[in-house]
């Protein structure tokens, strides 16, 4: 399925991937908030039904699953690849997610982080979305010629666990602080009521918000890290930053 927002010409669909029915919202949830609710469309594709998880069937977690992405004001998806804890990273998977990103068009695309001391299917589906975003762009491969190619602006990874969270690569901290946002954000991740057994994840990712927030000088801040070095077109475009000399 495409966005069915429309979004202002300068701002090109934001395109957020999942391993699970969850890892969207627990991961990245607040950006996500803040920018459909600044004319940005999202849309999320979820590669499993969280089948192997100890709560929750697959039917319910769908279910959560889209009440989640229609709370944070996105659409969503979900693709076949080889199933919940079964991931696999295979060429063929990596053309699929590919596929879509030259269908969404996106200019940024979210994806788990690569770290390995994770979930592995989130480190999977990390390094196999990256290829696919050099794939989308490559006018020769046959399996993709029946949509243009396309080359996104940016890919952040983001962390569904602290221990997710890159080591080696440029952090940036999105403000996510402003009341309806945290609202928003707080309502999706409790979306998936069928996980609240396993550990209270909400209170986790908002004290990790929180922690990051402190360090910036705001609220409640969430973590991104960058694939690709940043490009500004001058000093005067750059945000503040986290540290106050």
């Amino acid at each position: 399925m495409k966005p069915t927002r429309t979004s202002p010409p300068d701002r090109a669909p934001l395109l957020a991937f999942g391993a699970h029915p969850d890892d969207i919202e627990f991961g990245c949830g607040g950006v996500i908030a803040r920018e459909t609710r600044a004319g940005r469309a999202a849309h999320f594709v979820i590669c499993s039904r969280g089948e192997a998880a100890t709560h929750g069937t697959p039917a319910q977690r769908g279910r959560e699953a889209r009440r989640a992405a229609a709370l944070l004001g996105a659409t969503v998806e979900f693709i076949e690849l080889d199933g919940d804890a079964h991931l696999e990273i295979r060429a063929a998977h990596a053309i699929k997610l590919a596929a879509v990103i030259r269908r969404v068009r996106p200019g940024v695309v979210l994806v788990p982080s690569v770290v390995e001391n994770q979930h592995p299917d989130h480190a999977k589906l990390g390094r196999m979305v990256r290829d696919a975003a050099r794939l989308a762009r490559y006018g020769g491969l046959k399996e993709l010629r029946r949509a243009k190619p396309h080359a996104i602006g940016q890919l952040f990874f983001y962390a569904v666990a602290p221990e997710a969270e890159p080591a080696d690569l440029a952090k940036v901290l999105i403000d996510v602080s402003a009341p309806e946002i945290m609202a928003a954000w707080t309502a999706a991740m409790e979306a998936h009521a069928s996980q609240m057994p396993t550990r209270n994840y909400v209170e986790l990712q908002v004290a990790r918000a929180r922690v990051h927030g402190l360090r910036a000088g705001v609220g409640h801040a969430i973590p991104l890290f960058a694939n690709d070095a940043l490009v500004f077109d001058s000093l005067a475009t750059l945000g503040r930053a986290a540290r106050q000399f």
